[in-house]
């Protein structure tokens, strides 16, 4: 796969930019040694279509953050998963137990992010993550920062050096 480098949409963070959550994000990407600083997008990116098409990457390469409500304990159980895939919640709940669906009052409470912006890392109270192995198809792929404009470039093996989460199984495959 040859890499693909965003277009006149991304650019770095403007010095206006005033969302506390990706200052946080690129500041522990920083201090993590993330060789990437996440970029601004001109247009908020909400969806992983919108944020390939602002990238110009196909949306496999968007890493999508999905987030469920463990029911055992009320914990945020984060799946981040290839933008063109769709969760199997059969499959998360093998490896977590018991899941329900994630209000935005919810992820926004346990993550610190509000939907279209959840990033994989930073979070507000540590979810338990799961990695989805089809991101391994591409060499390099997007995750959101912080918010919905925010990006920030990486591979599969940095996703899972970053959020120490295993990298299984968790989307549904078609016949």
């Amino acid at each position: 796969m040859t890499e693909a480098s965003p277009q006149a949409a991304a650019h770095h963070t403007p010095p206006d930019a005033p969302h506390q959550a990706f200052v946080m994000v690129t500041e522990l990407l920083q201090s993590l040694g993330h060789a990437h600083a996440p970029q601004w997008l001109s247009v908020p990116a909400r969806t992983a279509q919108e944020a390939a098409e602002a990238l110009g990457v196909q949306v496999g390469q968007i890493a999508k953050s999905v987030v469920f409500r463990r029911r055992a304990d009320e914990v945020a159980v984060l799946v981040v998963t290839s933008g063109d895939r769709r969760v199997d919640e059969k499959k998360v709940a093998a490896q977590v137990g018991p899941i329900g669906r994630a209000d935005a009052e919810f992820v926004k409470r346990q993550t610190g992010f509000s939907i279209g912006g959840v990033s994989p890392v930073g979070h507000a109270k540590p979810p338990v993550t799961l990695i989805d192995q089809d991101l391994q198809r591409f060499d390099v792929i997007w995750a959101a920062a912080g918010h919905p404009n925010g990006v920030f470039r990486l591979s599969p093996a940095d996703l899972a050096r970053l959020t120490g989460a295993p990298v299984v199984d968790v989307v549904q495959h078609t016949a």
